[in-house]
């Protein structure tokens, strides 16, 4: 096996699931509610009184947060992520991820992340499954394909 050192990034990688683990800390103890983008995004399907501005104030600042970055950071620190696939394999993983979740009740980041952390134990069962399904996705793509 042989590891990408061009794209191998533990420094940048550590960092953003430092922040990560404290957003959904902080998350959760302002609100009491879990940073899972399945169910930030379902909660808004179909929307209920009262409770759609901070979820449409969330999906607002996600997609907005690139923008920033890229404001913020300079040029020669970002590098374009290398995706190996089509476009059509980009959609139907996209919607693979999506029927995974509805079945999964939530999102990778909700149980991977927020779950875990509460001990759940279908989150471990959830996080295990699709870990399991990714690695033998990529192991059937690479070396059997």
């Amino acid at each position: 096996m042989n590891l990408d050192w061009v794209h191998f990034t533990p420094w940048s990688s550590l960092t953003g699931g430092i922040v990560l683990g404290i957003a959904s800390a902080l998350f959760i103890l302002i609100n009491g509610r879990i940073l899972g983008i399945s169910g930030i995004l379902g909660g808004l399907l179909p929307p209920k009184i009262g409770d759609t501005s901070w979820r449409i104030a969330f999906l607002l600042g996600m997609f907005a947060a690139p923008t920033v970055f890229h404001a913020v950071v300079p040029a020669e620190y970002i590098t374009a992520p290398r995706i190996e696939a089509t476009e059509w394999m980009i959609v139907v993983a996209g919607l693979l991820v999506g029927v995974g979740t509805r079945y999964a009740s939530g999102c990778t980041s909700g149980h991977g992340v927020c779950g875990l952390s509460r001990l759940s134990p279908r989150s471990l069962v959830a996080t295990a499954s699709f870990m399991s399904a990714g690695f033998v996705t990529v192991y059937v793509v690479r070396h059997l394909v």
